[in-house]
């Protein structure tokens, strides 16, 4: 898959799995933008000054930023193409009903909020130029409720929902938006959190990333709203 003269957008992009989407469409020729909150993190995982990568650092929960920010995009390379939606977070270990409201929050904040803010802006430009496409994250987990993962599994199923709705939406406008389901991403944060777990069944980055680069390319035109399970050998 080529994608030379395309603007690809990836938010949450100082992320493992934000860094391989990143890498694996700037090796395929794409113009990358990485979006993440702080340009330290983004500096320190992409130190090159490579003209094809653009570091912006925004605060995907300020939606007056966010406009701000991918207006600028949208100006400095003559629109977008794709949009990676990656930025998001987990939280696990209480019941439900024992889950501190701030934890409810977080997972809707990190999950949900960073999904509509980004959408907001990015869906209008791409309903005027007639194309786009958008890939979210859900989770293979948020499938059913996980004891312990209430909070976690609601704001991930909400995304999974939210990708259908306007799936259906924007198909006419020729805009595909599809979501990946993931398993345990083999990470070194999860690493570091399950040792006694052999990453080898877990979902290598990599393997992801080739599902999203497919998803944004013209071989997708004709998927809508699909809820993607990329669960490795687990």
């Amino acid at each position: 898959m080529a994608f030379q003269n395309q603007t690809i957008v990836v938010t949450g992009a100082a992320g493992s799995l934000g860094r391989s989407v990143a890498e694996n469409f700037h090796a395929a020729g794409a113009q990358v933008v990485l979006v993440d909150k702080e340009q330290g993190l983004l500096d320190s995982h992409f130190p090159d000054e490579d003209p094809r990568y653009a570091k912006v650092a925004v605060d995907l929960l300020d939606p007056v930023a966010v406009l701000a920010a991918f207006a600028q995009i949208q100006a400095a390379y003559d629109g977008i193409d794709a949009l990676c939606a990656i930025a998001g977070g987990f939280h696990m270990g209480e019941p439900v009903h024992d889950t501190p409201a701030d934890k409810w929050d977080t997972m809707y904040d990190l999950n949900v909020r960073t999904l509509l803010h980004s959408v907001h802006a990015i869906v209008p430009p791409m309903i005027a130029r007639g194309s786009g496409k958008i890939v979210t994250v859900g989770a293979n987990a948020a499938l059913k409720g996980v004891p312990g993962m209430g909070a976690y599994c609601a704001s991930k199923s909400t995304v999974m929902r939210l990708t259908e709705a306007m799936a259906g939406e924007l198909r006419d406008k020729s805009i595909n938006i599809n979501c990946v389901l993931p398993s345990i991403i083999d990470t070194p944060v999860n690493r570091a959190d399950m040792p006694d777990t052999d990453a080898a069944l877990w979902v290598a980055p990599s393997d992801l990333a080739s599902v999203f680069m497919f998803l944004c390319s013209p071989g997708a035109r004709a998927i809508h709203g699909a809820l993607i399970p990329v669960v490795g050998l687990s």
